[in-house]
């Protein structure tokens, strides 16, 4: 019995370990093309901070992936992924704001 046990949590261990690489990739392709969506409207001069910020925070995602930390690298892909979101959410309120005046 206790043999079942044992290859039961190797079986589930194992498992866990191979889907914190899905998730990474997951994460990791949605911060790359918001990131690609904040620089092709500008973000680099309208939104500098949250625009590096967030290609620094990819940066180190792939740096972590790398080390297979995939978990941090996940980490890492959902930070880059909110900053560029807000990069473009001040692009965009600019440009409003601009149509405004």
């Amino acid at each position: 019995m206790r043999g079942y046990l044992l290859a039961a949590m190797v079986c589930v261990g194992g498992m866990q370990a191979g889907c914190g690489g899905v998730y990474y990739a997951v994460s990791v392709n949605a911060a790359e093309a918001r990131l690609e969506q904040a620089r092709a409207m500008g973000a680099e001069s309208a939104a500098p901070y949250e625009y590096y910020y967030a290609k620094e925070h990819l940066r180190e995602a792939h740096l972590h992936a790398a080390e297979a930390s995939y978990g941090d690298a996940a980490t890492y892909a959902e930070t880059a992924e909110t900053y560029a979101q807000k990069a473009i959410d001040l692009v965009q309120a600019s440009k409003r704001g601009e149509g405004d005046q």
